[in-house]
C-alpha cells in the first residue's frame, strides 16, 4: 500500500457539516487492490491479536464486533486502515468515532477519511494503521514494541498540543454556548468570537486585564505595601538582595518561623515555609535564588491554605490546597505509597490531568527529615507524611472546595482586594485556621495575589464540587446582550462568485460599516487590499474574521478550500450559491457534476438555522439544496413565471426576481422594486443576462441580512464592471475605433453567459483570444472551443504560461479541434503566447469590432491594452446610453410579474 496524499479538515466540509476535524487519506492500495481481507492468510487472527479491542467497533450489520465480522468475511483493506486509525487514537485518550472510506474513480485508490481531536496524531495513525496493516499482510503480524511505540508517539502528540487547563476550561464553556473561537499562533492568545465583536484570552487573562494589576501582582512585596496601606492583614516581611541581610530580615519580621519565597516566582517554585532554623534559613535562600535576584522574607503564619478566585468583581470559586502527601496504612514505606498514589488516572505529567504527579526533589527530602521520616519509612495507619511544603497542584497537591463555607466578610474582603490591585480576574492566597470565619478573629492573613490563577483545582477538585469558574469570565466577556458573531455572507458557486461577492460588499458598505471580503483577486478591508492573490479558502477568511475591525464578513468560497480544508466558519448568516456547473471535474476526486453540487451545498448546509441559504431556482441542482440545509430559504431567479417560487412566495417565504426590467423583492404580497436593470451599470444596461442574476442574489442576500431597499438601490447604481471593482470580470474599453472587453471566462458555462453579450454585439466583428486552466479535462478544452466558434467571428487561441502539467501545445490543440467540429474552415490562428496573441488581436481589430480576452493573467491583459495609450473609457457604462444602444442591438426582455 502507498499513501498518495494526506489532508488536513477544519471545518465544515465535503465529507460531514458537524464533524469539522478530518483528515482525508489517499491510499493507494496497489497489489491489494482486488483482494479482500478474507483471502488474506492469517489477517484476521494477526489483526485481532495486535488490536483486541477492534472488538468494540460496530460496523454492518450495526451490532458489537460488526467490523471483525466484515474482516472475517472479506472487506477491502482501506475499509480496515479507516478503523485501525481510528482505534489507535481511542488507545491514547483520543475518543473518535466518525470515519468513511471510499473508492475514487482511480481503481484500487481509496479516500480513508478519519476524525481526529489532534492534527498530527491524526496524520500519525493513518500513517500508523498502514504500516500495522501491512505487517500483518507480510508478516501475519505487528511486533507489540511497534505498536507500543505508536501508541508513546500518539500520547505525546496529544500531550504537547493540549491547551493546558485553564484554556480548555474558556474553550469548552464558549463551545457549550456556540462562541466561535480559534488560536491566534502566538503567545498562547485563543480568539473568541469574530471580527469586531471579538475578545482575546492568554490562559486566565483577558483584554480587559490591567496591565497595570498585572504588574504590581508580579510584584509582590509592593502588592503587599498597597495592601496593607489599605488595611488589608498580611504577612509582616521584608525583600532582600544579599545573604548578608539574612539574619537582619529575620529579625525584622519577628524571628522564627518565618518563610522565604523568590519576589517574582510562581507555581510554588523556590518557596520554603515553616523554617525555623539559620541553616534552614540559608538553604531556603539558595533556593529562592534560583528562582529570582530578590527574596521574600516572611512571619510564617500557621493555618490552611486556600485560594479565593476572584472574577469581574465577585467571589466565584473558594479551594482549600493541600500539600502533596501520602497517608500511612501501616504496611507501605512512603517510597510505595507515593508509587501507588501516582497511579490515580487522575494524576499525570504537568497539567495533563486534573491532578499532578507528585515529584520529589531536595526539599521533600528535607521535609521528610523534618516529619523524621525517609523514604523507606513505613507509615503508620492513618499518619499523614507531607511531601511538599507548599501546596500548589503543579507540584501534587489536592484541592478542596470550600465555596460554600466562605465567611460573607472574607468575601467582601477578597473582592475589595482585587479592585485594590486592579484585577478582572485574580486569585488571592489567604492563609487560616477557618476560612468560615473572618480573618481578623483568627489571624489569617493574605499571602498573595495572582493574577492569571490556574483554574484547575475549582473545575476539578479533588474533593467537593467542581465550579463553573469558565462560566464566569464567559459572562464577564460576553454579557448577555453582547453579540459575539458577526454577520458572515459565504458566496459559491461556479461562475459569477467574485462580482457577486464585491457586488454584496459594495451594498453593505452603504450600511457604513467595516466590510471584509475575500475575492480571487485579493482580500479586502474596507476600502483597502490587505493581501493580493487568490484569496478565496479558509486561510483567508480566517484573516478577515480574526480582524477585530470587520463589522460584516462577506467571503467568497471557491470549491479548492472546502476540498483541501473544509470552510473557515461553522456557521454561516447567509450562504449564496450562485449555480452549479461543469468546471474541474476531475480534480480533487470530485468527478461529476452531481458531486460538485454536493460540495457545493457545504455552504447552505452550514448556514444557522435562522439564516438564509440563497439559492438559484433556476438550477436545479442548486434549488435542490433546500432539501439539505436547516436554514431559511430565499430563491433568485430570471423566470417571473417560475412555479418554484411562486410556491415559495405563497408560503410566506422570500425571494428577488427579474419582473418587469426590475430587480425586485417578493415578499408575502409585497414586490419591492429596487431598481431597473437598464440603470445597473454592472448590467450592461441591462444586455447582460448573467450580471442580471448575480445582482438579484447579491441585492437578495443583503435584504435576508436587514439592508434596506434604499441601500441597496444605492449600492448597484454605483457598482461598475470596472478594472478598479471587478478587475476581468466584464471590463470594456474603448479604443477609439473599436473596444476590447476582458473577462476571466474559463469553464464552459461561463462562455454561454458571455455570450449571451457578445452576441448582441452587431456593429462589427468579434474576435475572440481563447484558452483554459491546463488541470481541466481533454473534453472540456473541446467544448469551449466549440462554444467559442458559436460566439467569435475568428478566433486566435492561446495557453496559459503555466500548463499545470499539460505539454506546451495539448490544450490547444484540443481547443482547435473543438473548433473544426463546428465548421473546418473556421478562421482561426493559434498562437502560444498569450502576449503574442492579445497583441496580435489587437493589431488586427477592424472598426467598430470587438475583441474579447479571456486571459489567464487579468492585470497583464488590461497592461496590454492600457499601454496603447488611446482608451478612451474604462468601461462602456460610462459611454452615452445612445452609443450602447447602437453598439448593441438587443432591447431588454419585457416580462411579467409572479404576482
Amino acid at each position: 500500500m502507498r499513501i498518495l496524499k494526506i489532508q488536513t479538515l477544519r471545518g465544515p466540509n465535503y465529507w460531514s457539516i458537524r464533524r469539522h476535524k478530518l483528515i482525508i487519506m489517499r491510499l493507494d492500495l496497489e497489489n491489494l487492490a482486488e483482494t479482500p481481507t478474507n483471502e488474506i492468510p492469517g489477517f484476521y487472527e494477526g489483526l485481532v491479536e495486535a488490536l483486541p479491542s477492534l472488538e468494540g467497533h460496530f460496523c454492518s450489520p450495526g451490532c458489537r464486533g460488526g467490523f471483525l465480522m466484515r474482516v472475517r468475511e472479506g472487506t477491502m483493506m482501506g475499509h480496515v486502515v479507516e478503523h485501525v486509525a481510528l482505534e489507535l487514537q481511542d488507545l491514547t485518550g483520543m475518543n473518535v468515532g466518525f470515519g468513511r472510506t471510499r473508492e475514487t474513480s482511480t481503481s484500487g485508490v481509496y479516500q480513508v477519511v478519519l476524525e481526529y481531536l489532534n492534527e498530527e496524531a491524526g496524520r500519525y495513525a493513518g500513517r500508523a494503521a498502514v504500516r500495522l496493516c501491512q505487517s500483518i499482510v507480510d508478516r501475519g503480524r505487528y511486533p507489540k514494541a511497534e505498536l507500543e511505540q505508536d501508541l508513546q508517539d500518539l500520547k505525546d502528540l496529544w500531550r504537547d498540543a493540549a491547551l493546558g487547563p485553564s484554556t480548555d476550561t474558556l474553550v469548552k464553556e464558549a463551545e457549550k454556548r456556540g462562541i466561535p473561537w480559534m488560536q491566534l499562533g502566538a503567545r498562547f492568545l485563543i480568539q473568541l468570537g469574530y471580527g469586531v465583536n471579538q475578545k482575546r484570552v492568554q490562559a486566565t487573562m483577558t483584554d480587559h486585564t490591567s496591565i497595570l494589576g498585572v504588574e504590581l501582582a508580579c510584584d509582590k512585596e509592593a502588592t503587599k505595601r498597597v495592601l496593607a496601606n489599605a488595611g488589608v492583614p498580611v504577612p509582616r516581611g521584608t525583600v532582600i538582595n544579599f545573604l548578608d541581610d539574612l539574619l537582619e530580615a529575620i529579625e525584622y519580621v519577628g524571628g522564627y518561623p518565618i518563610v522565604i519565597k523568590p519576589l517574582d516566582g510562581n507555581h510554588g517554585r523556590g518557596i520554603s515555609i515553616n523554617i525555623t532554623s539559620r541553616e534552614e534559613a540559608e538553604a531556603a535562600y539558595d533556593s529562592a535564588r534560583q528562582v529570582s535576584r530578590a527574596i521574600i522574607v516572611e512571619r510564617y503564619y500557621t493555618g490552611r491554605d486556600h485560594r479565593v478566585l476572584v472574577v469581574d468583581g465577585k467571589v466565584v470559586a473558594v479551594a482549600e490546597r493541600v500539600p502533596a502527601h501520602v497517608v500511612g496504612n501501616g504496611k507501605s514505606t512512603v517510597f510505595e505509597l507515593i508509587e501507588e498514589t501516582n497511579k490515580d488516572p487522575n494524576r499525570g505529567d504537568g497539567h495533563d490531568n486534573v491532578l499532578t504527579k507528585i515529584e520529589l526533589d531536595r526539599t521533600s527530602y528535607q521535609l521528610l527529615e523534618k516529619q523524621g521520616f525517609t523514604l523507606n519509612s513505613v507509615l503508620p495507619k492513618n499518619e499523614i507524611c507531607y511531601l511538599r511544603a507548599t501546596a500548589n497542584l503543579s507540584t501534587g497537591g489536592i484541592a478542596i472546595d470550600r465555596t460554600d463555607e466562605i465567611h460573607p466578610e472574607n468575601i467582601w474582603l477578597a473582592q475589595r482586594i482585587v479592585k485594590v490591585i486592579g484585577l478582572d480576574i485574580a486569585g488571592i492566597d489567604i492563609v487560616t485556621a477557618d476560612i468560615s470565619r473572618p480573618l481578623r478573629e483568627v489571624d489569617g492573613v493574605i499571602v498573595e495575589v495572582n493574577a492569571a490563577p490556574g483554574f484547575r483545582m475549582h473545575v476539578a477538585p479533588s474533593q467537593g464540587i467542581s465550579r463553573n469558574v469558565g462560566g464566569a469570565v464567559i459572562d464577564m466577556l460576553f454579557p448577555a446582550d453582547k453579540i459575539t458573531h458577526i454577520p458572515i455572507l459565504a458566496v459559491t458557486g461556479t461562475n459569477g462568485k467574485t462580482t457577486t461577492t464585491r457586488l454584496l460588499a459594495h451594498i453593505f458598505k452603504q450600511t457604513n460599516k467595516v466590510i471584509g471580503y475575500t475575492t480571487t483577486d485579493g482580500t479586502y478591508i474596507g476600502d483597502y487590499l490587505v493581501e493580493s492573490g487568490d484569496n478565496t479558502g479558509p486561510q483567508s477568511a480566517q484573516l478577515i474574521l480574526q480582524d477585530p475591525t470587520v463589522e460584516v464578513a462577506v467571503l467568497e468560497t471557491a470549491r479548492g478550500g472546502i476540498l483541501r480544508s473544509g470552510l473557515a466558519f461553522e456557521n454561516a448568516n447567509v450562504g449564496v450559491i450562485l449555480n452549479v456547473a461543469s468546471d474541474h471535474l476531475g480534480i480533487g476526486d470530485i468527478d461529476t457534476i452531481d458531486q460538485l453540487a454536493h460540495l457545493k451545498s457545504v455552504v447552505a448546509e452550514a448556514v444557522f438555522p435562522d439564516g438564509y441559504a440563497v439559492l438559484n431556482a433556476d438550477d436545479h441542482r442548486v434549488a435542490a439544496m433546500a432539501e439539505k440545509t436547516k436554514a431559511n430559504i430565499a430563491y433568485f431567479t430570471m423566470n417571473p413565471e417560475s412555479e418554484l417560487v411562486r410556491k415559495h412566495i405563497q408560503k410566506g417565504g422570500v425571494a428577488a426576481v427579474y419582473e418587469n426590467g426590475y430587480l425586485s423583492i417578493l415578499k408575502g404580497d409585497w414586490t419591492h422594486r429596487i431598481e431597473r436593470a437598464e440603470n445597473i451599470p454592472l448590467t450592461m444596461g441591462g444586455r447582460a443576462p448573467f450580471m442580471i442574476a448575480n445582482a438579484l442574489a447579491a441585492s437578495l442576500a443583503a435584504f435576508v441580512q436587514n439592508v434596506t431597499i434604499e441601500q441597496s438601490r444605492a449600492g448597484l447604481n454605483t457598482f461598475r464592471a470596472s478594472v478598479s471593482q471587478t478587475p476581468g470580470r466584464m471590463n470594456l474599453f474603448n479604443l477609439g475605433n473599436y473596444h476590447a472587453l476582458v473577462d476571466y471566462a474559463h469553464n464552459p458555462a461561463s462562455y454561454q453567459a458571455l455570450g449571451a453579450f457578445v452576441r448582441n454585439w452587431i456593429s462589427g466583428k468579434r474576435i475572440g483570444v481563447v484558452g483554459g486552466p491546463g488541470d481541466r479535462r481533454d473534453e472540456d478544452f473541446v467544448m469551449l472551443g466549440k462554444l467559442a466558434a458559436e460566439i467569435f467571428d475568428s478566433i486566435i487561441v492561446k495557453e496559459d504560461d503555466d500548463t499545470r502539467g499539460r505539454a506546451r501545445g495539448s490544450a490547444a490543440d484540443l481547443i482547435v479541434q473543438g473548433i473544426k467540429q463546428v465548421n473546418p474552415n473556421y478562421q482561426h490562428q493559434k498562437i502560444l503566447s498569450e502576449t503574442e496573441a492579445v497583441n496580435r488581436a489587437l493589431d488586427m481589430a477592424p472598426d467598430n469590432s470587438l475583441v474579447v480576452i479571456l486571459p489567464e493573467s487579468i492585470s497583464r491583459a488590461i497592461a496590454l491594452i492600457t499601454a496603447r495609450g488611446v482608451v478612451k473609457d474604462d468601461i462602456l457604462q460610462q459611454t452615452n446610453p445612445s452609443t450602447i444602444d447602437s453598439q448593441v442591438g438587443v432591447k431588454s426582455t419585457v416580462v411579467n410579474t409572479l404576482l
